[in-house]
Protein backbone atom coordinates (compact mmCIF):
# COMPACT_ATOMS: atom_id res chain seq x y z
CA UNK A 1 0.00 0.00 0.00
CA UNK A 2 1.51 3.51 -0.85
CA UNK A 3 2.34 4.84 2.43
CA UNK A 4 0.79 7.90 1.92
CA UNK A 5 -2.57 5.78 2.15
CA UNK A 6 -1.64 4.13 5.19
CA UNK A 7 -1.12 7.33 7.25
CA UNK A 8 -4.02 9.06 6.38
CA UNK A 9 -5.95 5.00 7.19
CA UNK A 10 -4.63 4.85 10.03
CA UNK A 11 -5.16 8.55 11.65
CA UNK A 12 -8.98 7.69 10.41
CA UNK A 13 -9.19 4.31 12.02
CA UNK A 14 -7.66 6.09 15.14
CA UNK A 15 -10.37 8.96 15.33
CA UNK A 16 -12.96 6.42 14.53
CA UNK A 17 -12.02 4.47 17.64
CA UNK A 18 -12.81 7.77 19.38
CA UNK A 19 -16.19 8.97 17.64
CA UNK A 20 -17.63 5.89 17.97
CA UNK A 21 -20.50 5.53 15.19
CA UNK A 22 -21.00 9.54 14.93
CA UNK A 23 -20.61 10.30 10.80
CA UNK A 24 -19.55 14.28 10.40
CA UNK A 25 -21.27 15.50 7.38
CA UNK A 26 -19.49 18.86 7.18
CA UNK A 27 -15.79 19.70 7.69
CA UNK A 28 -14.77 23.22 8.83
CA UNK A 29 -11.70 24.75 9.15
CA UNK A 30 -10.93 27.19 11.30
CA UNK A 31 -8.56 29.79 11.19
CA UNK A 32 -6.23 32.17 13.08
CA UNK A 33 -8.03 33.30 15.59
CA UNK A 34 -11.80 32.10 14.24
CA UNK A 35 -11.30 28.90 17.23
CA UNK A 36 -14.28 30.34 18.96
CA UNK A 37 -17.17 29.40 16.47
CA UNK A 38 -16.07 25.57 17.89
CA UNK A 39 -17.82 27.07 21.38
CA UNK A 40 -20.57 26.56 18.98
CA UNK A 41 -20.30 23.12 18.41
CA UNK A 42 -22.68 21.01 20.80
CA UNK A 43 -22.49 17.50 21.91
CA UNK A 44 -18.60 18.13 21.42
CA UNK A 45 -16.19 15.55 21.16
CA UNK A 46 -12.54 16.11 21.55
CA UNK A 47 -9.81 15.05 19.72
CA UNK A 48 -6.06 16.44 20.04
CA UNK A 49 -3.65 16.33 17.06
CA UNK A 50 -1.09 15.38 19.41
CA UNK A 51 -2.98 12.57 19.46
CA UNK A 52 -3.24 11.45 16.56
CA UNK A 53 -0.93 8.94 14.86
CA UNK A 54 1.12 10.70 12.11
CA UNK A 55 -0.37 13.99 12.50
CA UNK A 56 2.05 17.28 13.05
CA UNK A 57 1.08 19.46 15.67
CA UNK A 58 0.00 22.75 15.35
CA UNK A 59 1.93 25.75 16.43
CA UNK A 60 0.75 29.06 14.92
CA UNK A 61 -0.40 32.20 16.87
CA UNK A 62 -4.49 31.31 17.62
CA UNK A 63 -4.59 27.58 16.52
CA UNK A 64 -5.17 25.67 19.46
CA UNK A 65 -4.91 21.79 18.22
CA UNK A 66 -8.21 20.28 17.95
CA UNK A 67 -10.64 18.17 15.91
CA UNK A 68 -13.98 19.01 17.37
CA UNK A 69 -16.78 16.85 16.82
CA UNK A 70 -20.40 17.61 17.45
CA UNK A 71 -23.27 19.18 15.94
CA UNK A 72 -24.12 22.72 14.43
CA UNK A 73 -26.88 23.87 12.40
CA UNK A 74 -28.63 20.88 13.39
CA UNK A 75 -25.90 18.75 11.02
CA UNK A 76 -23.18 16.70 12.26
CA UNK A 77 -19.41 18.47 11.97
CA UNK A 78 -16.22 17.76 12.36
CA UNK A 79 -14.03 21.73 12.72
CA UNK A 80 -10.38 21.77 12.94
CA UNK A 81 -9.68 24.31 15.87
CA UNK A 82 -6.62 25.62 14.49
CA UNK A 83 -4.51 23.83 11.11
CA UNK A 84 -1.46 23.91 10.00
CA UNK A 85 0.76 25.71 7.46
CA UNK A 86 3.69 25.32 5.04
CA UNK A 87 5.60 27.72 7.09
CA UNK A 88 5.73 25.92 9.89
CA UNK A 89 8.36 23.64 8.51
CA UNK A 90 5.64 21.27 7.32
CA UNK A 91 5.15 19.62 3.79
CA UNK A 92 2.06 20.07 2.05
CA UNK A 93 1.25 16.67 2.46
CA UNK A 94 1.34 17.06 6.03
CA UNK A 95 -0.77 20.27 5.81
CA UNK A 96 -3.69 19.16 3.98
CA UNK A 97 -3.68 15.19 5.74
CA UNK A 98 -6.49 16.12 8.18
CA UNK A 99 -8.54 17.05 4.49
CA UNK A 100 -7.54 13.63 3.82
CA UNK A 101 -8.57 12.04 6.94
CA UNK A 102 -12.14 14.36 7.16
CA UNK A 103 -13.07 12.28 3.59
CA UNK A 104 -11.94 8.99 4.73
CA UNK A 105 -14.49 9.61 7.81
CA UNK A 106 -16.88 10.88 4.86
CA UNK A 107 -17.23 14.71 5.02
CA UNK A 108 -19.38 16.03 2.30
CA UNK A 109 -18.55 20.07 2.09
CA UNK A 110 -15.96 21.71 3.56
CA UNK A 111 -16.03 25.02 4.73
CA UNK A 112 -12.63 27.02 5.32
CA UNK A 113 -11.71 29.79 6.86
CA UNK A 114 -8.47 32.49 7.32
CA UNK A 115 -7.67 35.54 8.68
CA UNK A 116 -6.22 37.38 5.84
CA UNK A 117 -4.78 40.90 4.59
CA UNK A 118 -7.46 43.23 2.22
CA UNK A 119 -5.45 44.55 -0.50
CA UNK A 120 -8.77 45.46 -2.02
CA UNK A 121 -8.52 49.45 -1.11
CA UNK A 122 -12.86 48.49 0.04
CA UNK A 123 -11.67 46.26 2.47
CA UNK A 124 -11.51 47.24 6.24
CA UNK A 125 -10.13 45.11 9.23
CA UNK A 126 -13.83 43.26 10.70
CA UNK A 127 -14.96 42.76 6.81
CA UNK A 128 -15.75 39.17 6.03
CA UNK A 129 -14.76 37.66 2.47
CA UNK A 130 -16.24 35.08 0.98
CA UNK A 131 -13.67 33.38 -1.34
CA UNK A 132 -14.70 33.07 -4.97
CA UNK A 133 -11.18 31.65 -6.80
CA UNK A 134 -7.72 31.83 -5.45
CA UNK A 135 -3.94 32.64 -6.16
CA UNK A 136 -1.90 29.57 -5.08
CA UNK A 137 1.87 30.40 -4.73
CA UNK A 138 2.28 27.66 -2.24
CA UNK A 139 3.35 24.06 -3.58
CA UNK A 140 1.11 22.26 -4.80
CA UNK A 141 -0.07 19.02 -2.28
CA UNK A 142 -0.79 17.10 -5.31
CA UNK A 143 2.76 16.95 -6.49
CA UNK A 144 3.97 13.15 -6.86
CA UNK A 145 2.12 9.96 -7.50
CA UNK A 146 -1.48 10.65 -7.50
CA UNK A 147 -3.34 8.73 -4.99
CA UNK A 148 -6.21 7.57 -7.49
CA UNK A 149 -8.55 6.12 -4.83
CA UNK A 150 -9.06 10.02 -3.45
CA UNK A 151 -9.22 11.66 -7.28
CA UNK A 152 -8.06 11.99 -10.80
CA UNK A 153 -4.48 12.73 -11.71
CA UNK A 154 -5.45 16.42 -12.97
CA UNK A 155 -8.74 17.83 -10.79
CA UNK A 156 -10.50 20.37 -12.57
CA UNK A 157 -9.66 23.67 -10.64
CA UNK A 158 -12.36 25.93 -12.47
CA UNK A 159 -15.21 26.29 -9.91
CA UNK A 160 -12.66 25.59 -6.71
CA UNK A 161 -15.56 27.33 -4.49
CA UNK A 162 -18.94 26.00 -4.94
CA UNK A 163 -21.56 28.27 -6.66
CA UNK A 164 -24.48 27.10 -5.41
CA UNK A 165 -23.08 27.53 -1.64
CA UNK A 166 -21.56 31.17 -2.73
CA UNK A 167 -25.02 32.13 -3.73
CA UNK A 168 -26.76 30.70 -0.49
CA UNK A 169 -24.31 32.34 1.34
CA UNK A 170 -24.83 35.72 0.16
CA UNK A 171 -28.88 35.00 0.60
CA UNK A 172 -28.40 33.83 4.49
CA UNK A 173 -26.07 36.80 4.88
CA UNK A 174 -28.97 39.23 3.52
CA UNK A 175 -31.43 37.61 5.68
CA UNK A 176 -29.39 37.42 8.75
CA UNK A 177 -28.29 41.29 7.99
CA UNK A 178 -24.55 40.71 7.89
CA UNK A 179 -22.17 42.45 5.25
CA UNK A 180 -20.78 40.35 2.74
CA UNK A 181 -17.44 40.82 0.40
CA UNK A 182 -16.44 38.31 -2.43
CA UNK A 183 -12.94 38.22 -4.14
CA UNK A 184 -10.00 36.45 -4.70
CA UNK A 185 -7.53 35.18 -2.21
CA UNK A 186 -3.66 34.97 -2.55
CA UNK A 187 -1.39 32.39 -0.67
CA UNK A 188 1.42 33.15 0.09
CA UNK A 189 4.53 31.08 1.69
CA UNK A 190 5.21 33.48 4.52
CA UNK A 191 5.94 33.24 7.83
CA UNK A 192 7.23 36.46 6.83
CA UNK A 193 4.58 39.62 6.32
CA UNK A 194 4.27 40.98 2.80
CA UNK A 195 5.70 44.29 1.77
CA UNK A 196 4.17 47.21 0.91
CA UNK A 197 5.49 46.74 -3.64
CA UNK A 198 4.04 42.62 -2.68
CA UNK A 199 1.03 43.78 -1.78
CA UNK A 200 0.97 46.46 -4.80
CA UNK A 201 1.86 43.70 -7.37
CA UNK A 202 -0.70 41.14 -5.39
CA UNK A 203 -3.83 43.69 -6.24
CA UNK A 204 -2.25 44.41 -9.29
CA UNK A 205 -2.66 40.52 -10.52
CA UNK A 206 -6.20 40.20 -9.29
CA UNK A 207 -6.07 39.57 -5.74
CA UNK A 208 -8.18 41.41 -3.13
CA UNK A 209 -6.91 39.76 0.13
CA UNK A 210 -3.69 37.71 1.15
CA UNK A 211 -2.91 35.24 3.58
CA UNK A 212 -0.52 32.05 4.31
CA UNK A 213 -2.99 29.17 4.04
CA UNK A 214 -6.15 27.71 2.92
CA UNK A 215 -5.53 26.89 -0.78
CA UNK A 216 -3.66 23.49 -0.03
CA UNK A 217 -6.49 22.24 1.71
CA UNK A 218 -8.97 23.34 -1.14
CA UNK A 219 -7.15 22.19 -3.69
CA UNK A 220 -7.10 18.64 -1.67
CA UNK A 221 -10.79 19.13 -1.06
CA UNK A 222 -11.57 19.64 -4.62
CA UNK A 223 -9.24 16.32 -5.83
CA UNK A 224 -11.22 14.61 -3.28
CA UNK A 225 -14.64 15.91 -5.07
CA UNK A 226 -15.79 17.89 -2.18
CA UNK A 227 -17.91 20.96 -2.59
CA UNK A 228 -15.93 23.71 -0.95
CA UNK A 229 -17.19 27.66 1.10
CA UNK A 230 -14.44 30.04 1.78
CA UNK A 231 -14.43 33.07 3.85
CA UNK A 232 -11.43 35.11 4.57
CA UNK A 233 -11.62 37.29 7.65
CA UNK A 234 -9.83 40.73 6.82
CA UNK A 235 -7.88 41.31 10.14
CA UNK A 236 -5.49 44.21 8.19
CA UNK A 237 -5.56 46.40 5.37
CA UNK A 238 -2.87 45.14 3.16
CA UNK A 239 -2.22 48.24 1.34
CA UNK A 240 1.17 50.18 0.66
CA UNK A 241 0.54 53.52 1.51
CA UNK A 242 1.64 52.62 5.02
CA UNK A 243 2.57 55.78 7.53
CA UNK A 244 6.08 56.08 8.40
CA UNK A 245 5.87 53.61 12.35
CA UNK A 246 3.16 51.29 10.86
CA UNK A 247 3.85 47.59 11.61
CA UNK A 248 2.45 44.27 11.10
CA UNK A 249 1.34 42.32 14.14
CA UNK A 250 0.39 38.81 14.69
CA UNK A 251 -1.28 39.26 17.54
CA UNK A 252 -3.37 42.42 16.38
CA UNK A 253 -4.47 39.60 13.84
CA UNK A 254 -5.99 37.39 15.69
CA UNK A 255 -7.45 40.15 18.12
CA UNK A 256 -9.10 41.24 14.84
CA UNK A 257 -10.13 38.19 13.59
CA UNK A 258 -11.84 37.23 17.11
CA UNK A 259 -14.03 40.39 17.13
CA UNK A 260 -15.08 39.33 13.56
CA UNK A 261 -15.55 35.50 14.38
CA UNK A 262 -19.22 36.32 15.60
CA UNK A 263 -20.63 37.09 12.49
CA UNK A 264 -18.67 34.68 10.66
CA UNK A 265 -20.00 31.43 13.16
CA UNK A 266 -23.70 32.95 12.90
CA UNK A 267 -23.06 32.78 9.08
CA UNK A 268 -21.97 29.26 8.90
CA UNK A 269 -23.96 28.09 11.32
CA UNK A 270 -27.11 29.56 8.99
CA UNK A 271 -25.57 28.06 5.61
CA UNK A 272 -24.84 24.33 7.45
CA UNK A 273 -28.44 24.59 8.69
CA UNK A 274 -29.85 24.65 5.10
CA UNK A 275 -27.34 21.84 3.67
Amino acid sequence: MDPRIEKINVAAQYVRSRISSFEPYVGIVLGSGLGALADHIENQIVVPYSEIPGFPVSTAIGHKGNFIFGTLGGKNVVAMQGRFHYYEGYTMEQVTLPIRVMNVLGIKYLFVSNAAGGVNFDYHVGDLMVIKDHINTLPNPLIGPNMAEFGTRFPDMTRPYDLSLIDLAFETASKLGISLRKGVYFAGPGPSYETPSEYKFYRTIGADAVGMSTTGEVIVARHCNIPVFGVSVITNEAHDDYAADYVNDGQDVVVAADQASVKMTKLFESIINQL
